[in-house]
């Protein structure tokens, strides 16, 4: 999956930035954006039927979509970097997401969360084989996970939303034209900042909902 969504980033590229990618982002066709967002999303069907077929209870499922994706994130810039010599290094800017606004952020930046994901998942899978299948994720865990994740979201979308609040008014965000206006906005935008406080902050609160988890189940092995 990881090559697959890189062939259609060269495809894109080839089309629309021939020169090379660069912000901000060059116009595009409404059907190829609309595309580009069902893309997305079948992507996401596509890792949760994995995690769904693979295993045998919630927290297996979910061990095995956060280690799909996470793999697939990080094949996805290797297949790039080979074919493209693209990102030059982890601090180049890219598009990670677009749904439900733009995300974006440094390559490292996802990468980072891509191994805690990945840590996370092989934690999940190695208590449920010493356990037959019995591990779950605390109501705590699933909180610290899931706030961990909240901060690391915003920390993403915090330039592009800056960048929306300085250049609509409270009136704009009201009119029903709103959507030719964040269209408009959204090929002049071009990220300043990456706001690292955040991630940090999201970065070390899911490393230690994980820290939890794995002393918690490691603990009732040796009860």
């Amino acid at each position: 999956m990881g090559i697959f969504e890189g062939s259609v980033v060269v495809y894109l590229r080839a089309l629309y930035y021939p020169a090379g990618f660069n912000f901000p982002l060059v116009p595009f066709d409404n059907i190829i954006g609309l595309t580009e967002l069902i893309r997305e999303l079948a992507s996401l069907f596509m890792l949760l039927s994995v995690g769904i077929i693979a295993s045998k209870n919630f927290s297996q499922r979910f061990a095995w979509f956060l280690y799909s994706f996470a793999v697939w994130d990080i094949i996805y810039y290797i297949f790039l970097y080979f074919i493209l010599g693209w990102p030059e290094n982890l601090l180049t800017w890219d598009v990670l997401f677009l749904l439900p606004v733009t995300w974006t952020g440094p390559v490292i930046a996802p990468a980072l969360i891509s191994i805690l994901m990945i840590i996370l998942a092989l934690i999940v899978y190695h208590f449920n084989k010493k356990t037959q299948n019995k591990v779950k994720i605390s109501k705590t865990e699933w909180i610290v996970l899931i706030s961990g994740s909240v901060i690391v979201f915003i920390s993403f979308i915090w330039d592009y939303c800056r960048f929306l609040i300085n250049h609509i008014s409270f009136k704009e965000f009201q009119n029903r034209k709103l959507s030719d206006k964040l269209f408009d906005l959204s090929v002049q935008y071009i990220p300043e900042t990456f706001n690292w406080f955040l991630f940090t902050l999201g970065f070390i609160v899911i490393s230690s909902g994980i820290i939890v988890l794995y002393l918690r189940n490691k603990k009732m092995i040796f009860i």
